[in-house]
């Protein structure tokens, strides 16, 4: 069985090393990386090619925000969580800005949840806590109109995105509606070019705004 490769970047060793023994309990799930700051973590996604990224929102030399953008931009499959004992606004934003599939806060991190949330952005869903979920809403409410209208999108796209804000991943996409995970794929990629969105979040922040996961049938061809 092919093992989800993890590494965790954590300033502090006890954090570090908890994280680790929660994962060596798991049997499909290895870590392959340990950093104690987010310059580190870059050099050692580089290298190591991590699937998952567990990071630390406030770490020395490179915060976390910082290294989640740099991550992505040398390792866009690895799928970054940020752990945090903060649920400001803004720290949501700026994580989700920069690229992170999921936000969970310390104070709520039990191993299960944290083995889940591992497993869930690995199958290429986004994770986010409750208070790091509302947030997420509040930002879609304020976020400023860009892109194109849902007018400009087709029926099937509609229904694709309306998926995906449910928390579907592109496998689960492609089974609920009997198509390819290939199909799903070019569909998103259009979507994002239109609505002038980089990702699966920002596509879901949009159409939350938008109130598009509200509707019962998609206004267009």
């Amino acid at each position: 069985m092919e093992k989800i490769k993890v590494m965790i970047a954590d300033d502090h060793l006890l954090a570090q090393q908890g994280l680790r023994r929660i994962l060596e309990k798991v049997t499909d799930i290895e870590c392959v990386a340990m950093a104690k700051n987010g310059e580190r973590a870059v050099e050692l996604a580089r290298k190591k090619l991590p699937d998952v990224a567990l990071i630390d929102v406030a770490m020395p030399v490179m915060n976390g925000i910082e290294a989640t953008k740099a991550i992505k931009a040398a390792c866009p499959n690895t799928a970054v969580i940020i752990l945090s004992a903060y649920d400001y606004d803004h720290y949501v934003r700026a994580c989700v800005e920069a690229g992170a599939s999921g936000y969970l806060l310390k104070s709520d991190l039990l191993p299960r949840r944290l083995v889940n949330a591992i497993r869930t952005v690995y199958g290429g869903t986004n994770v986010f806590d409750r208070k790091a979920g509302e947030i997420m809403r509040r930002m879609a409410i304020s976020k400023s109109k860009k892109g194109q209208d849902s007018n400009e999108l087709r029926s099937r796209e509609l229904q694709i995105l309306k998926l995906v804000i449910k928390g579907m991943s592109n496998k689960e996409i492609a089974s609920e509606l009997h198509i390819s995970e290939q199909t799903v794929g070019t569909h998103l990629a259009n979507i994002f070019k239109k609505l002038g969105v980089q990702s699966r979040v920002e596509a879901m922040l949009y159409a939350l705004k938008k109130g598009w996961d509200s509707l019962n049938e998609p206004g267009c061809e």
